[in-house]
């Protein structure tokens, strides 16, 4: 793999996503990176921000519903964990 693959990988990781702007620096700097390190880097910026998506944890879910079970209907917190339930339900 080139350096700009490398130091484009380790910068994903560091931050958790790239942007066009680090991408362009890096190939400036370090050489143009090959066809299959492009969808290599491609794949796992995507697999990164399929991630952090904020995937609801079973753990959170049982927290939210002893939120609902215990909170007015009308405050902040309800609000909140309804939303973690309704997210863990469908599917996230």
């Amino acid at each position: 793999m080139s350096e700009t693959f490398d130091k484009l990988k380790a910068l994903l990781q560091e931050k958790g996503a790239l942007t066009n702007e680090d991408i362009e620096k890096m190939v400036a700097e370090h050489g143009a990176m090959s066809d299959e390190e492009q969808a290599a880097l491609a794949a796992e910026q995507h697999a990164m921000s399929r991630k952090s998506d904020d995937t609801v944890t079973m753990e959170q879910y049982l927290e939210a519903s002893q939120v609902l079970d215990n909170e007015p209907e009308d405050s902040e917190a309800y609000k909140k964990a309804l939303a973690i339930v309704e997210k863990f339900e469908s599917g996230g």
